[in-house]
C-alpha cells in the first residue's frame, strides 16, 4: 500500500510510466465514475491490451471478466499490478482485486492519494496481509518499478486497413466431421497423420504476428486459444470441441483431441508450439474457473459464429477462392471453400467410383 498524502502528480505519472506488460508490470487506473466490479475487471482487460468485452452467452447474463483476467495474468509473464485511486474503490472492488492476488500470486500495489485510507479499504484490509509506505522513493524502487528504455515494437497494422493472414490451416476449421468427445478419459498415442498431411508450421515471424493479432482480438481465453489450436493441429471446430481441460498437459506441451469414429486421425495427442502455450494455458485456468473440468476447453460447437468473428478481427482466414467462384460478395471471407471444393469433386466422381460394384 502506498500513500500519497498530497496527490502529488509525480506518483501517478511514475506509476502509468512503469507500465510495461512484457516486462511483467500492469499499472491500472480505473474508470472514473464507475463503482462496479464488473466494471473493475472491464478496465484491468484493457490494461492488459484487451477489448473488454467477452462475445458470447454466460450463465445468468453475468460477463466472467473476473475470471477472463485471472486467466490472462496466470498465463501471461505479469507479476505486479499496480492499482492508483485506490481510496475511491469500494469494499467490494478491493475485496476482489484481493481475490485476484490470492488466485495468481501476483504482487498487488495500491495507491491511496490521500493522508488516510478510505473507511472501504480498512475493511477490505482487515484480513489482509500488506506494508504501507508514503516515501516516493521506496514507492518507485519497490512497487512502481522504473520505466524501460527500448526500441519501438515491430510494425504490426491494426484495425479494418491492416491486411489478411491467409493460413492454410484454418480451411478444415468449418468442416463437414463430425467427432465426439470420448466419454471416458482418454490418453491418445501422438498424431500419426495417417490420413492427411500436417500443417506447415508457422514460421516465428508469422507466429509473432499471429500472438499479437489474436491477443488485441478477444479478451475470450478459450476463443482466443481455439484459434491458436487450429493452427497447429488443422483441426475442425467439432473436433476442437471434444477437448477438455484434462486434456492439455502443460508441462509435457501436448494437446489431446478426440476423435472415436476416425474421421480424421482419430484420437491424437498434438505437440503445442512454444507460442501457442500461452492461449491453452489461459483457457485451461478460464475453463476451471467458470465451468470445470468436464465442459469445452476450446470453442463449444455453438460459439462457431463468435470464433469465426475473432478470426476475421484478427484478420486471419483460409484461402480464399478465385474472384470466379466466390459464393458471397467481394471482402465477405468464405470459410467453406475448401469443403465445397471437396464436395464438388465427389460429385464428378464417375458413378462407379463413388458406388462399389455389386458383382
Amino acid at each position: 500500500m502506498v500513500i500519497d498524502r498530497h496527490d502529488d502528480a509525480i506518483h501517478t505519472h511514475t506509476a502509468l510510466a512503469a507500465h510495461h506488460p512484457l516486462s511483467g508490470r500492469i499499472t491500472l487506473h480505473p474508470g472514473p465514475g464507475t463503482t462496479s466490479e464488473t466494471g473493475l475487471a472491464h478496465d484491468l482487460l484493457a490494461a492488459l491490451g484487451k477489448p473488454p468485452l467477452l462475445p458470447g452467452r454466460f450463465p445468468g447474463g453475468r460477463q466472467p471478466a473476473w475470471e477472463a483476467a485471472t486467466a490472462w495474468i496466470t498465463a501471461l509473464p505479469v507479476t505486479r499490478l499496480t492499482v492508483l485511486r485506490a481510496h475511491r474503490l469500494t469494499a467490494r472492488r478491493t475485496m476482489r482485486l484481493l481475490q485476484l492476488q490470492a488466485l495468481t500470486g501476483i504482487h498487488l500495489t495500491l495507491v491511496c492519494h490521500r493522508p488516510h485510507l478510505s473507511a472501504a479499504l480498512h475493511q477490505a484490509l482487515r484480513t489482509a496481509d500488506y506494508s504501507l509506505t508514503a516515501d516516493f522513493e521506496a514507492a518507485r524502487r519497490h512497487y512502481y518499478g522504473t520505466p524501460i528504455a527500448e526500441p519501438p515494437p515491430p510494425d504490426e497494422p491494426t484495425g479494418p486497413a491492416s491486411r489478411w493472414l491467409t493460413l492454410p490451416a484454418l480451411d478444415r476449421l468449418v468442416s463437414y466431421d463430425s467427432p465426439r468427445p470420448c466419454a471416458t478419459p482418454c490418453t491418445p498415442p501422438p498424431i500419426a497423420w495417417r490420413h492427411r498431411p500436417p500443417p506447415a508450421p508457422l514460421t516465428a515471424h508469422t507466429a509473432q504476428r499471429v500472438t499479437h493479432r489474436l491477443h488485441t482480438a478477444t479478451a475470450h481465453p478459450r476463443l482466443a486459444a481455439a484459434l491458436a489450436t487450429a493452427l497447429f493441429t488443422g483441426a475442425s471446430l467439432q473436433q476442437l470441441a471434444t477437448a477438455r481441460p484434462r486434456d492439455y498437459d502443460d508441462a509435457a506441451a501436448t494437446l489431446a483431441l478426440h476423435d472415436r469414429a476416425r474421421y480424421t486421425d482419430g484420437c491424437a495427442a498434438h505437440p503445442v508450439p512454444p507460442w501457442a502455450g500461452v492461449f491453452l494455458r489461459a483457457a485451461a485456468c478460464f475453463t476451471r474457473l467458470v465451468s470445470g473440468e468436464d465442459q469445452e476447453l476450446l470453442a463449444a460447437l455453438g460459439d462457431r459464429g463468435h470464433l469465426l468473428r475473432v478470426a476475421e478481427t484478427a484478420r486471419l482466414r483460409p484461402p480464399q477462392p478465385p474472384a470466379a467462384r466466390r459464393k458471397g460478395p467481394v471482402g465477405r471471407v468464405e470459410w467453406d471453400w475448401r469443403e465445397r471444393q471437396e464436395a464438388e469433386r465427389y460429385e464428378a466422381m464417375p458413378a462407379s467410383r463413388v458406388r462399389p460394384s455389386r458383382r
